[in-house]
């Protein structure tokens, strides 16, 4: 007998393997925006928190994780957004920002600014040969979540996946 838990469980397992695909190393669940899946009946409602508002992902990850639940047996599938609390790195896991460094992506560090002073970052580490000797190309990469740098050892440009 399968029990409601198994089922749900089931449900958040499917979604959570959705991968990101801006950065398709991650699953939804490495980055943190997978934040609650339900089941009633026959009804699963995922709520997703994108990365920022206006985060152009998010209509795909909608769509996959649809495809994801319904190939997993669930047929009545609600994605919802939700704008708050707003997304932060804090949320990112450890395997995620792993997963990022081995893809060539510095991974935010540190912790997002909860009320308090805003911690400056003085240097990020390169992915590919751990320099701390880098430099900011510009501030938005290829997505607005990261920043371009590049080291100034290995001399390969990188992605940054920014504290926010």
């Amino acid at each position: 007998m399968v029990t409601g838990h198994a089922i749900a469980e089931e449900a958040w397992e499917a979604a959570a393997a959705v991968a990101d695909p801006e950065v398709p190393v991650l699953t939804i669940e490495d980055l943190g925006v997978l934040r609650e899946v339900t089941v009633e009946d026959d009804h699963v409602t995922v709520t997703i928190t994108p990365t920022y508002s206006g985060c152009p992902a998010m209509d795909a990850i909608r769509d996959d994780i649809v495809l994801a639940l319904t190939a997993a047996g669930f047929h009545e599938v609600e994605v919802r957004l939700a704008l708050a609390p707003a997304w932060t790195t804090d949320w990112m896991t450890d395997a995620g920002k792993r997963k990022l460094v081995d893809y060539g992506i510095a991974p935010p560090t540190g912790r997002a600014a909860h009320g308090g002073p805003i911690r400056l970052q003085l240097s990020v580490r390169c992915p590919r040969c751990g320099s701390l000797n880098t430099r900011e190309l510009a501030r938005f990469g290829s997505t607005s979540c990261k920043a371009l740098y590049e080291c100034r050892a290995c001399l390969e440009p990188f992605d940054h996946f920014k504290v926010h």
